[in-house]
Order: structure tokens, then sequence, then C-alpha cells
């Protein structure tokens, strides 16, 4: 097997190895992971990469304990994930990882401030909600409801309600999925922001193939397995994206 790693990106966050993922629908068996190992570094920007129905999703909510793999296994930091019961996965979510959704789930009734507010209540270690909001370029948005934020605000506001908490890890499921170009740039501008100035692990779900070039690694799925991995010798700049 191949195992997806890199020498130049350091100590591994997450390590993979043998996943698979298999859903009963019906009287057939739908596999989403076929055996597949790989390896998230400190510090990294990686783009997993491919098609719907490749197995980026499937991934990336086991290794953030949202989902657990019919066989295989998942360390963070050395500590086994798939041998922790639902209620330390519970803890784990809520301490180190941040997640970032293609929709952004804010509650339309608070602020941009309050929406970030409500993750900072049950962090052990938060950053103060206007900060995050400034980091992405948010700070005098901070009293407007989301029906006063465009789409790219609204996904900003997301950004900032995840990195709030201070994750150790930053996942994004098709963030810029729902917004056009000019939009999609700013929220990519935003995670690589959080990426280098917090040292966030980041790992962003995409079809969109413009958006590999911005990452230190590209892993490129395909019907369950990791077809290829990457290192890019020069990163793209987000305003520098085309699609």
């Amino acid at each position: 097997m191949n195992v997806v790693t890199s020498a130049s990106t350091g100590t591994a966050v997450f390590r993979a190895r043998a996943l698979r993922k298999v859903y009963r629908m019906g009287e057939v068996d739908v596999v989403a992971l076929d055996d597949v190992d790989v390896d998230l570094y400190e510090g990294e920007f990686a783009v997993l990469l491919g098609p719907s129905g490749s197995g980026k999703s499937t991934l990336v909510n086991i290794l953030g304990g949202l989902d657990v793999p019919s066989s295989g296994t998942v360390w963070f930091r050395g500590r086994e994930l798939t041998a922790a019961d639902e209620d330390e996965l519970t803890r784990f979510r809520r301490e180190h990882v941040g997640f970032v959704f293609q929709f952004y789930n804010l509650i339309p009734s608070l602020s941009a401030r309050e929406n970030v507010e409500m993750v900072t209540e049950i962090a052990a270690d938060p950053m103060p909600a206007d900060e995050a909001l400034e980091l992405v370029e948010l700070g005098d948005r901070v009293d407007h409801f989301p029906a006063q934020l465009s789409g790219g605000e609204q996904q900003r506001v997301a950004i900032a309600r995840a990195v709030a908490k201070q994750p150790d890890v930053l996942l994004c499921d098709e963030p810029t999925g729902a917004l056009d170009l000019e939009t999609g740039r700013l929220v990519l501008r935003a995670l690589e922001q959080v990426n280098r100035e917090l040292g966030t692990t980041t790992a962003v779900i995409t079809h969109n193939v413009s958006i590999a070039d911005m990452a230190h690694r590209v892993i490129l799925m395909g019907s369950g397995r990791i077809e290829n991995v990457r290192e890019n010798a020069e990163r793209a700049r987000p305003e520098d994206l085309h699609w």
C-alpha cells in the first residue's frame, strides 16, 4: 500500500491506515473508502481533490470524529481515535477540530459576534470573537446579522466561528462550493491566513482543480481510493486563482 506522506511537512497530526467504509443501501453494499492510508501534518494546507463520490467527505468526516470506519485505524497525535467511544469523540471534536462546510449554518437571529461566541463559550482556551472576526477581515461587521451579510461574508463568519476555539485542525468541506469566483477567493484568503498566522493544520475538500494550486500537498481521490499525491513547489495566492 502507498502511504501518503511527506518528509518536508514534519510531524503527523493524523495517521490513518487501511481505512474502509461501507454503507448498506438496501440490498447493496456501497464502498465509500477502500483501504486508504493517509497522513496529515502539522501546519500544512492540504487539498483533497476529486469528483463527487470519490470518498473525500467520508475520509474527512472520519478524521474529524463525525463518522467511524467499517475497519482500519486512525490516530490523532498518537491517540487511537478508532478506539474512542462517542463521549470521547465528542470531546475530541470540541477540543481539537474546527469544521467549515459548504453551507454556513449561522443562526439568523444572532449577530456575527454572537454566532462566533456560541463556540467560544464552550471552548477551553478560546480566541475572543472580535479577534477571530478581525482575522477573517470582518472586524467592521461584528454587529451585523447573517441577512445583512453576503454569502462570502457569512462563510467567513463560519470560518471565524471554527477557528475561535483555536483548534489543532481545520477541516473544510467545499467551503467555496456555493460562491462565485471573487467571493470564493476571499474565503480562501481567510483560510490561508488562518493556516499561515495560527499554524492551524488545514484540509480543504474540493472538486475544483484550481484550488489545489494553493496547497502544500494535493491528495487526489477517486472511487474511494487515493490515486495520487503531489507537493506544490510553489503555491499560488488565492487572488491569483481562476475557475
